[in-house]
């Protein structure tokens, strides 16, 4: 007997089918997400503005670009030699139940200025800057990013992608974080390094560095060069940046790098930054160590939000 044709109801039903199934396939995590992953995922496309007086003094680089922990002399290393002046960022994950919260921390030798500086007031030896990023463990492999936090000298801005719950809490939200793909946009100001969400305008000036996530680091071929890699590193590693936190050789003090051109030990770690007027309560480094209490400051209408660590490595 000749089996009945499925009717085009039928047909239509097992491709709805068919298609939730590959849906679910493709949606459910096939593995918990590393910490390296999660910071690859969320890792901004970062539009570093460049000064044309020193293409290179604004290139990203690493603490130790020059093969050692002494930051005393990174001002002088700095034009050294370009080829060790490859992409990076350094990044740390902590987690409650409810989030992840993702620091990444770009770093360079000198924090600048094109004109003399006679009596030291306006440029110091190191500079790092950086940004928070919040993921709401929502059920997928990376989450959902509900919020950004950048730093820019001794300010904090507040960012929320479209889409997000989170309103102004304590602090006002400064505006709509750009994304390309699934990452969030960050722009640096040449010289003096603040970092921003990237307002989508153009260079000023016309020429900069576009660093985009990558396993590896990449030296830009110019001030005005649209695409090169930077690679991540991981503030935990051992022997890494958080390994030398009470190293006299890298830090004056706790979260304060050593340096003495121009404006002495002036520089700070993810762990030493501080917003000059955002409370008492949020002290200094909380933007990294406790990163959960500070968004719960600064956001409100946050929906389920755990104050409460899993893991902190800070601590």
């Amino acid at each position: 007997m000749t089996p009945a044709r499925p009717t085009p109801a039928r047909k239509i039903a097992a491709s709805l089918l068919a298609a939730v199934a590959l849906s679910t396939f493709l949606t459910t995590p096939a593995h918990a997400a590393t910490d390296a992953e999660l910071a690859f995922h969320w890792a901004p496309v970062h539009y570093q503005d460049t000064d044309s007086s020193d293409y290179d003094a604004d290139y990203l680089s690493t603490v130790d670009f020059d093969g050692e922990w002494n930051t005393l002399d990174n001002w002088e290393a700095q034009d050294d030699s370009l080829a060790r002046l490859t992409g990076a960022a350094y990044y740390s994950v902590v987690e409650t139940s409810t989030h992840w919260f993702l620091v990444y921390s770009f770093y360079h030798p000198r924090d600048w200025e094109d004109f003399a500086d006679p009596f030291e007031q306006f440029t110091h030896e190191n500079d790092m800057e950086g940004m928070l990023a919040t993921v709401r463990k929502d059920g997928s492999t990376f989450g959902r990013l509900e919020a950004v936090i950048t730093v820019a000298h001794s300010d904090f801005y507040s960012y929320v992608p479209a889409g997000s719950t989170f309103t102004s809490g304590r602090e006002s939200i400064d505006g709509t974080l750009r994304l390309q793909g699934t990452r969030p946009t960050t722009r640096q100001e040449a010289k003096g390094h603040g970092l921003y969400a990237w307002n989508g305008a153009e260079f000023p000036g016309g020429d900069g560095v576009v660093y985009v996530p990558s396993a590896t680091g990449e030296v830009p071929s110019s001030g005005n060069d649209r695409s090169v890699g930077y690679r991540l590193v991981d503030t935990f590693a051992a022997g890494g940046l958080w390994a030398q936190r009470n190293s006299s050789t890298t830090f004056a003090s706790w979260g304060t790098f050593r340096g003495d051109n121009g404006k002495d030990n002036s520089a700070n770690s993810a762990w030493g930054w501080d917003d000059g007027n955002d409370g008492a309560d949020v002290q200094r480094g909380l933007l990294a160590t406790d990163p959960a209490y500070v968004v719960s400051v600064y956001f409100a209408n946050r929906g389920a939000f755990s104050l409460t660590y899993t893991r902190n490595a800070y601590r």
